[in-house]
C-alpha cells in the first residue's frame, strides 16, 4: 500500500492524553499508520509526504513524545543529541543564550536535541569533551574559546569524533569552525581611530593562549605601521580580568607619560570598564579620546558611552555552528566547514 493510499487516520480525543510514558506505538494507535512509518515521520523521511510528517511529528508534540535514547544508541550508534559545552561566565551579555538560539534555529526539523554541559572553573577544558566522548553523550559537540593549539581539537580529531569550535586553532589538519574575523575587526577599528585623530591607540587583549588574541594584534598592529601611529598592548589585565581591574588599569595608564587617546574594545564589558576608567580620569570619550568596541546585545547602547561600535552576531554564529555541526555529522568533507563572519563597519559609507 503507498503511502498516498493509508487509510483514514484515527483522530485522537479531544483533550486527551495517553497513560504513561508516550510510545511509537502510541502515535501509531492515535494516528492509523504503522509503527515503521511513525518512525520514519519522525526522523523527516524525504519519501514520506510533508503532511504525513507535520501531523505525526505535531501528535509527538502534543503528548510529550521522547525517543529511549538508550534504544536509539542500540539501533543506530546515534543519540541525537548535540552538546554546547558552556562556561557561567559565556552567558554575560547572552553570548550562551545567543549561541543557543541560533544552535536550536539550525536544529528545527531535525530529531537532534541541545544538551548544555558545563566547564566549571578550575576545571581542565578537555574534561567534559572527554566524558562526552568516551561515554557517548552526543553525536557531535560544539564549544569556544579556543586556543592557538587547542588540546580538545586535537582530542576530537584524533578520535574522529564530529564538532565545531566557535574560533580556529593552528594545527595543521583542518577543523570545523566558525569565526569572527577579528584580524579585519582590529585593523577596521584602528583605521576609524586614525580617522578620528588619535595617535597611540591600545587594547584590553583576551588571554594570551587563544588563537583570535593574536588575530587582534595582528589587526592592530598592521592598521598602526601604515597610519605611522604608536600602538600598545595593555599590560597586567586581559578580558577575564574583573572589569574593576581593568577600569583601574585604564585610569592609572591615563596618568602615566604619553597615555593612549584612542582604544579598541574586545568586548562589550571591557570597553564599558574602559570607558568607566576615561571617565574617572578626566578624558571624554568622543571628544579628546576615542573608543571603538565590538557590539553584541542591544543593552551596550544603553549607556550611552559615546563609543563607536561594530556588531558581532552571536545568534548567527550559533546558527553557522549548528548547522556546520549537522553537515559534519552527515559526513561532508572536514574541509567545506568553515565560516568567517566579516565585519561591516557602519562609517564604510563615509560617516
Amino acid at each position: 500500500m503507498s503511502e498516498h493510499n493509508l487509510p483514514a487516520p484515527v483522530q485522537p480525543k479531544r483533550g486527551v492524553k495517553p497513560s504513561g510514558k508516550p510510545t511509537l506505538k502510541t502515535i501509531a494507535q492515535m494516528t492509523g499508520l504503522a509503527v515503521t512509518t511513525i518512525s520514519r515521520a519522525l526522523n523527516n523521511a524525504p519519501e514520506l509526504a510533508q503532511d504525513t510528517r507535520e501531523r505525526v511529528q505535531k501528535i509527538a508534540a502534543e503528548i510529550g513524545y521522547l525517543p529511549d535514547r538508550a534504544a536509539l544508541r542500540l539501533k543506530t550508534g546515534r543519540t541525537n543529541v548535540l552538546s554546547l559545552v558552556l562556561e557561567p561566565d559565556e552567558q554575560i551579555y547572552g553570548f550562551g543564550s545567543s549561541i543557543v538560539a541560533g544552535l536550536t534555529e539550525a536544529m528545527r526539523n531535525t530529531p537532534f536535541h541541545l544538551i548544555i554541559t558545563p566547564l566549571f572553573r578550575n576545571v581542565p577544558s578537555i574534561e567534559p569533551i572527554r566524558h562526552i566522548v568516551r561515554n557517548g553523550m552526543a553525536d557531535g559537540v560544539v564549544f569556544s574559546k579556543v586556543e592557538t593549539f587547542d588540546d580538545r581539537i586535537r582530542f576530537l580529531l584524533d578520535n574522529d569524533f564530529p564538532f565545531v569550535s566557535h574560533g580556529r586553532c593552528m594545527w595543521p589538519e583542518a577543523h570545523p569552525y566558525a569565526d569572527f574575523d577579528n584580524e579585519a575587526y582590529a585593523y577596521g577599528a584602528v583605521k576609524r581611530l586614525v580617522q578620528k585623530g588619535c595617535r597611540k591607540v591600545s587594547i584590553v587583549l583576551p588571554d594570551s593562549a587563544l588563537t583570535y588574541t593574536e588575530h587582534l594584534k595582528t589587526g592592530m598592529l598592521r592598521a598602526a605601521g601604515e597610519a605611522g601611529i604608536e600602538c600598545e598592548f595593555a599590560a597586567d589585565v586581559t578580558l577575564a580580568s574583573p572589569t574593576d581591574a581593568i577600569r583601574t588599569y585604564v585610569i592609572k595608564r591615563a596618568k602615566r607619560p604619553n597615555p593612549p587617546d584612542g582604544y579598541v574594545g574586545a568586548s562589550e564589558l571591557s570597553a564599558l570598564a574602559i570607558i568607566g576608567g576615561l571617565n574617572d580620569s578626566g578624558p571624554v570619550v568622543g571628544q579628546s579620546v576615542h573608543v571603538v568596541t565590538k557590539q553584541a546585545s542591544p543593552l551596550f547602547a544603553q549607556f550611552q558611552p559615546g563609543a563607536e561600535t561594530v556588531f558581532e552576531d552571536f545568534n548567527k554564529a550559533g546558527f553557522n555552528l549548528g548547522s556546520l555541526l549537522l553537515r559534519r555529522i552527515a559526513g561532508e568533507p572536514v574541509e567545506d566547514l568553515h565560516a568567517l563572519d566579516t565585519p561591516v563597519f557602519p562609517w564604510a559609507d563615509g560617516a
